[in-house]
């Protein structure tokens, strides 16, 4: 998540591997052409899910992530009210009012618990997820901050600084109990700290054999492997390749999915069990992105909310969330 670029419109999804470009053919339309086959919860009949699903004007969305039933949830950077997205329908639901600071990355834990990074207020707050209920604000940061995304990993809540070479732990205790504060943990290593003012630190993930973090870097491109004992960084192989404006990662198995927001595609690295290396091995792109900042799968489905950040907002403005077909695995 990280400010500013583009504009486009359209529901062709293509994917670029290697340099050419090799189409890969859309799922046939079941129902109205907006609808594509699809099954992102693998329960019940086979059921048409849009491609396209349009939030309220001005919501602002950056992060995104998806709950049981298809319920995808996402923050507004205006003024950090929590929507929910049923997928299959398109409906949304305004379930919590903002504190009037930005929403920006968050995720869902098995308890129904949303934890949302609040951008330049520093602050992480715990929302219910069926209530709406505010269940407890962490102030993380003041001063120069951009709390910016989150991951749940085991009994680990972490959040990144775009403005501070630091992550931000909290260990939930028994029974997922929420903890009194949250830790900082600084990076070091081959860590490179963007100038004031701009974004490092963005997505995070964890690496498939769950020994250490993965932290896209916007500013170089970077992809850092993060030991979460020390925070020592070294720089992930990708043979080359860069991921530049890099924004919101989801790992599934050794597969990473790194969002370029700027670029309007979203890169898949196969990654190795240690995270240290990785291969890009192809780039989804579509006609409808317009800033991508993040992604989340259900089935065999992506979602990414489009920021629109060269659009400048108006009360009108409309945003959406872009669905397409995750790749096939290898």
């Amino acid at each position: 998540m990280s400010p500013r670029p583009r504009s486009s419109r359209s529901l062709r999804s293509r994917v670029a591997v290697g340099i050419g470009a090799i189409a890969l053919a859309a799922t046939p339309a079941l129902a109205a052409p907006a609808a594509v086959a699809s099954e992102p919860g693998q329960h019940g009949a086979r059921q048409a899910f849009p491609d396209r699903i349009e939030l309220p004007d001005n919501f602002q969305p950056e992060g995104i992530t998806i709950g049981p039933r298809d319920q995808a949830y996402l923050g507004s950077r205006l003024d950090g009210d929590i929507l929910r997205a049923d997928l299959r329908t398109g409906r949304t639901t305004t379930i919590s009012q903002g504190p009037g600071t930005a929403s920006v990355g968050l995720k869902i834990d098995q308890r129904g618990r949303l934890f949302v990074a609040g951008g330049p207020s520093g602050t992480l707050r715990v929302v219910d997820s069926r209530s709406g209920a505010l269940l407890r604000t962490y102030q993380l940061a003041t001063g120069e901050s951009f709390v910016n995304d989150v991951l749940i990993s085991g009994d680990t809540v972490w959040v990144t600084d775009s403005r501070r070479a630091t992550l931000f732990r909290l260990d939930l205790g028994r029974g997922g109990a929420l903890p009194a504060a949250a830790t900082a943990l600084p990076l070091t290593g081959d860590w490179v700290q963007a100038p004031p003012g701009t974004n490092a630190a963005n997505g995070i993930s964890d690496t498939p054999d769950g020994s250490a973090l993965l932290v896209v870097n916007s500013s170089d491109g970077g992809l850092y492997r993060v030991d979460p004992r020390t925070g020592a960084t070294t720089r992930v192989d990708l043979g080359g390749a860069t991921l530049t404006n890099g924004d919101g990662l989801l790992r599934e198995g050794r597969t990473l999915y790194a969002v370029q927001n700027r670029l309007n595609q979203v890169a898949v690295v196969q990654l190795s069990r240690d995270g240290r290396s990785g291969t890009l091995r192809s780039t989804i792109t579509n006609d409808d992105f317009d800033v991508p900042t993040t992604v989340a799968r259900a089935g065999r489905s992506l979602y990414l909310p489009n920021a629109r950040f060269s659009t400048p907002p108006t009360p009108t403005t409309e945003h959406w969330i872009t669905r397409v077909d995750a790749p096939r695995g290898r």
